[in-house]
């Protein structure tokens, strides 16, 4: 199953030159959680904003000039990448927008962080049809242990 995880904005926003733009340490223990064990889906963008491969994790990597790195895969294309994953029970998007986009189609689930903020980015995460998805999880906190704003842990299932 391919699934997307993300972090967006009210506004859809999830990055700015190539940044984060918040930190919020309970997702970040939620995204490794979620992924720990699993394939990860980046752009190559999205892994040089990382700067190392994820640990515990597969890292694939869809670029057309990048050369293979210590635990990493690159692949040429989001279908190659597809195609890699298509027997594990789950592998993840993890970005970055266009990435996202191109992947929407195929993806069963979306574990999506709702900051409940507007942010000015250059990077947004796609608008979802929600006639398309359902909500099969929430949680929601008034704020972070440091980080001021409201935020929400959703899961969409593809109806």
């Amino acid at each position: 199953m391919l699934s997307i995880i993300v972090a967006e904005a009210q506004n859809h926003a999830i990055g700015r030159k190539n940044q984060l733009l918040w930190h919020i340490s309970e997702d970040l223990k939620y995204f490794k959680k979620i992924t720990s064990g699993h394939s990860v889906i980046m752009g190559h963008n999205t892994f040089e904003s990382i700067g190392k491969p994820l640990p515990n994790r597969r890292n694939i990597v869809i670029s057309e000039g990048a050369e293979a790195r210590e635990n990493v895969t690159v692949v040429h294309s989001l279908e190659e990448a597809i195609r890699l994953t298509a027997r594990e029970e789950e592998s993840f998007i993890i970005g970055g927008g266009s990435i996202y986009k191109a992947a929407l189609p195929y993806a069963s689930r979306i574990y999506l962080t709702l900051i409940h903020a507007d942010y000015e980015a250059d990077t947004f995460f796609p608008v979802l049809d929600m006639r398309e998805w359902r909500v099969i999880s929430r949680e929601d906190f008034p704020r972070g242990k440091d980080f001021p704003h409201p935020f929400s842990f959703l899961v969409y299932e593809r109806i």
